[in-house]
């Protein structure tokens, strides 16, 4: 178990980024990093809350290399969100120790900054499909480049045609009208959602 230190005064607001020289308190956190050999490693770390003068709120300070869920390193949820590309979800539960819904909301990390790190995209070929967060058909929908093999966008509410708009939205009408083929299941909301917002796309 390794300790941090503490030497730098000035702290960053964890929600807007601004910058304060001092902070109201400080919690000791058990943070998970990468393992070595079949050991798994913890940082106990100094996490400090400030009072944001521009928030107007007491908020966790940002730790570049802390993951947005605070109890994992950015270079664990990496590791994972690789794996998972390979691997099942349950798979890499096991194989880390963890939760199999704590590895589905890492990998969702994982994607996001995969989705930030390649920028707006032009697709002409995506695939439309969901996956299950937890019991009691809770879904997020997953849009992939096909071309390129790289994911496109994950969110909405439910697998709803409401929720698919929402990437159709985001990708916007210019990118949109580019697109000639969209491979998805058989579900109606997809398809209805496909037909309004490119309906000069087949649909496969």
């Amino acid at each position: 178990m390794l300790s941090s230190w503490s030497g730098v005064k000035k702290t960053v607001c964890g929600q807007c980024g601004t910058g304060c020289r001092s902070y109201c308190d400080s919690k000791t956190r058990l943070v998970r990093d990468l393992t070595c050999g079949d050991a798994r490693i913890y940082l106990e770390v100094a996490v400090r809350r400030v009072s944001c003068r521009r928030c107007g709120k007491v908020k966790r300070e940002r730790l570049d290399w802390l993951s947005d869920n605070p109890f994992y390193t950015k270079r664990f949820v990496l590791v994972v969100g690789r794996r998972c590309r390979s691997m099942s979800s349950k798979d890499v539960a096991k194989d880390v120790h963890l939760d199999w819904h704590t590895v589905k909301r890492l990998e969702k990390q994982y994607m996001e900054e995969q989705l930030q790190r390649t920028g707006l995209p032009a697709p002409q070929v995506f695939g439309i499909d969901e996956i299950s967060l937890r019991k009691g058909h809770t879904y997020r929908i997953v849009v992939s480049d096909l071309e390129r093999r790289r994911p496109l966008w994950f969110g909405g509410h439910d697998r709803s045609a409401e929720s698919l708009d929402s990437f159709y939205i985001w990708l916007g009408d210019k990118k949109g009208a580019g697109i000639r083929l969209a491979e998805m299941d058989m579900w109606k909301a997809f398809e209805k959602s496909t037909r309004t917002n490119a309906p000069q796309a087949a649909i496969l």
